[in-house]
């Protein structure tokens, strides 16, 4: 049985405001566990979408780096690598957030990559020339991963925080409300009851004196 809340008096008016918030405490617990089972929703959703995306990055970074070491093998690894150096930058990662049920996400961007090769091809290869332009379409699908990654673990946490509030209001709050509402009605209906002996039992003493006067 749930303890009853310290200090509270058995008054009516304590009563009226037991239950108005045991009332709110079971609309916040009906709220957090819709908010609760959306987001678990939306969790293995991105789960599923984060399984694919990852497989496929895999795969093509399996290619890439076949076609780098079939490079490295052909031209030497000193020179694949004074190659790389005539490679600029591809710019920074632009992030945002983005909120999905009062969840801040992370949003990452990058720029659009030209499928272009910006060295000479006098002293390369065609492996190489292959390896960096599966390189370049890896780095948008690369970005993808961290944004739904950094999204996971995000709703994994509101997820972790909400269930513990639902489970405190459902275990701990509510119950706490529910005895202290009891408890209070006891008390009242027992005066009540004391009350009512009283008053009759007045009655009673006032009937015997009128009785007594008027013998």
């Amino acid at each position: 049985m749930a303890d009853i809340i310290e200090g509270v008096k058995p008054t009516r008016m304590q009563l009226l405001e037991i239950r108005k918030k045991k009332e709110l405490a079971k609309n916040g617990h009906k709220l957090l566990s819709e908010k609760r089972d959306a987001l678990i929703t939306q969790f293995f959703d991105i789960i599923d979408v984060r399984e694919k995306l990852r497989k496929d990055v895999e795969r093509k970074i399996k290619e890439a780096y076949k076609s780098l070491i079939e490079a490295e093998m052909i031209m030497g690894q000193t020179a694949v690598r004074d190659v790389a150096r005539q490679i600029s930058s591809f710019g920074d990662v632009s992030a945002t957030t983005m909120n999905i049920m009062g969840v801040l996400t992370p949003q990452m961007e990058i720029p659009d990559i030209e499928k272009k090769l910006e060295y000479g091809f006098l002293h390369t290869t065609a492996k190489l020339d292959e390896a960096t332009l599966k390189f370049k379409s890896l780095l948008k699908d690369i970005v993808k991963l961290a944004e739904i990654e950094g999204t996971i673990e995000n709703l994994a946490r509101e997820i972790e925080k909400t269930k513990r509030r639902v489970n405190a209001l459902e275990h701990i709050f509510i119950p706490r409300f529910e005895a202290t509402e009891r408890y209070i009605e006891l008390v009242l209906d027992e005066r009540e009851r004391e009350d009512f002996f009283r008053r009759k039992r007045i009655k009673s003493l006032l009937a015997q004196r009128e009785n007594a006067q008027t013998s």
